[in-house]
């Protein structure tokens, strides 16, 4: 899954090679944790939050697949 996030974050921001994804449990959530450039922080989250939504909407759609409970958090 977060093969995932890592793919489309990439595909969003100026410097992909700032992109890192880190994978935590916690309870009976994956936390999954987006970090990328400051200056493409805007470009993740879009206006009014709308790409990071579009994020979240896939993840939780990939998740049926697995099975898993997952959340994506952009620090």
């Amino acid at each position: 899954m977060d093969e995932l996030v890592r793919f489309i974050a990439k595909s969003l921001v100026d410097d992909p090679d700032a992109v890192q994804v880190e994978t935590k449990q916690d309870g009976e959530y994956t936390v999954i944790e987006l970090h990328v450039a400051p200056g493409d922080m805007g470009k993740v989250i879009g206006k009014k939050g709308r790409i990071a939504k579009a994020i979240r909407t896939v993840v939780k759609a990939a998740s049926v697949k697995d099975n898993g409970k997952y959340s994506v958090e952009i620090v």
